[in-house]
């Protein structure tokens, strides 16, 4: 039976107390944690997923010009607890990247300003996905 191309899933499993690992249809996995031991929390995961998403995108673009030298991004936020519950606010993407000397680093470099702000407004389905607010369904099928 073949599958919609578009569909996205991956399965969360319980290891142990507060400790889960995610599995992807390809094989991948990452540890989950709670926070009390260097597993990554789902928190810090949705951060990773807005920065890699957004990452690739602007990858694509401009190392089509110049390979860079450096490649970073780092994304923060506050955790915040009110009448809305808890939730993140302020989330903040900084690109720390360096292209080399030359034509191509020229080019890559001027376009990375661009290329950031398509990610952002476009591109990136996971911050795309936050901007847009959209609802989370929640089942529960119990044995």
């Amino acid at each position: 039976m073949a599958t919609d191309p578009a569909h996205r899933k991956v399965s969360v499993e319980r290891v142990t107390a507060g400790r889960f690992t995610a599995r992807n249809e390809r094989g991948g996995r990452i540890a989950i944690g709670t926070g009390g031991d260097a597993d990554f929390t789902p928190t810090e995961l949705l951060l990773a997923a807005i920065g890699g998403c957004t990452a690739i995108d602007v990858d694509i673009l401009t190392s089509r010009r110049a390979e860079p030298e450096a490649f970073q991004v780092d994304v923060g936020a506050e955790k915040v607890r009110d009448a809305a519950g808890n939730h993140l606010a302020d989330i903040e993407v900084t690109f720390r990247v360096v292209f080399p000397a030359g034509e191509g680093g020229d080019a890559a470099r001027a376009l990375l300003p661009d290329a950031v702000r398509r990610s952002r407004d476009r591109l990136c389905t996971v911050s795309r996905t936050i901007e847009l607010g959209i609802p989370v369904t929640s089942r529960v099928r119990a044995g």
